[in-house]
């Protein structure tokens, strides 16, 4: 990423070109993140393609004004943190779903990043209702944040026995929990963009993904509400939890919904691919 594509992306953002690549920096640029770019799966539905290329994100993220899922949100937000001095690594995890099971492999991408300060830091502007700010990533107590108490703590065996990815304490994978639910389960392994593309395939084409099954577009208020439209239901959750929930009536109510909550500009409502 050039300087010039750096600053069209922090313009995006609402964020000043910042003088050091700091902790207090990375904490602003990541609620800004998602603030205004939208976490949302529409591509999927409206037959287009994903391509986890950094000009193509770029393209998708700054030129085009829309969101994306994780592959997509952490990938475009890594290289802009790498473009602006931070030390970035792609990290690969897999979501829990229902019963504790732990999904496919390269199932989320998350990041962690270095600052000049000392910060060491889990960043993540792609899983939807989660930490507003990085969470500290060698913490293992409660991490406090306006999305909920978060740990990050080291995992134990997976179903198959396994513990970790390289068999040392060192190399052990890592649980990411909000409450005592564990969201995923991360490795610490360094991985490369690239390394996602089978599972951003598997989720934009597999009828056993939630992403092919339902319609997502969602991101967080400035007063730290979580606005969501799903299919035509658009939904308001206060901080306190509780939700308000309205159901559009018409084609150009859900067009409206997606420009002036979402800044996204589409010709036609997306309907969820298995209902078409």
């Amino acid at each position: 990423m050039n300087s010039a594509q750096a600053d069209a992306y922090l313009r995006r953002i609402g964020a000043q070109h910042p003088a050091w690549p700091t902790s207090d920096v990375l904490r602003e640029l990541q609620l800004r993140h998602l603030r205004t770019v939208p976490f949302e799966n529409l591509s999927i539905h409206l037959g287009e393609e994903i391509v986890l290329e950094e000009e193509r994100l770029l393209d998708k993220v700054v030129g085009a004004r829309r969101g994306g899922f994780c592959y997509e949100l952490n990938g475009a937000f890594g290289a802009l943190l790498g473009a602006l001095g931070f030390d970035v690594t792609y990290l690969a995890a897999r979501v829990y779903g229902d019963e504790g099971k732990l999904g496919i492999p390269y199932d989320h991408l998350a990041l962690r990043v270095r600052t000049v300060d000392g910060g060491d830091w889990l960043t993540d502007v792609g899983f939807g209702a989660h930490s507003h700010y990085p969470l500290a990533f060698g913490e293992r107590g409660e991490q406090r944040d306006p999305g909920g108490v978060f740990r990050v703590v080291e995992s134990g065996p997976d179903a198959a026995g396994v513990r970790g990815a390289g068999g040392s304490r060192e190399r052990e994978d890592l649980d990411v929990l909000v409450g005592d639910k564990r969201q995923y389960r991360l490795e610490v392994r360094p991985r490369a963009l690239g390394d996602f593309v089978a599972g951003a395939w598997w989720h934009g084409t597999s009828p056993l993904s939630h992403f092919t099954r339902s319609l997502v577009c969602s991101r967080i208020t400035e007063d730290g509400e979580r606005i969501t439209l799903s299919g035509r239901s658009f939904t308001l959750t206060k901080a306190d939890g509780t939700k308000e929930v309205s159901e559009l009536a018409t084609d150009e109510e859900v067009l409206a919904a997606y420009r002036e909550r979402f800044g996204i500009e589409l010709d036609r409502v997306p309907e969820v691919r298995g209902a078409q």
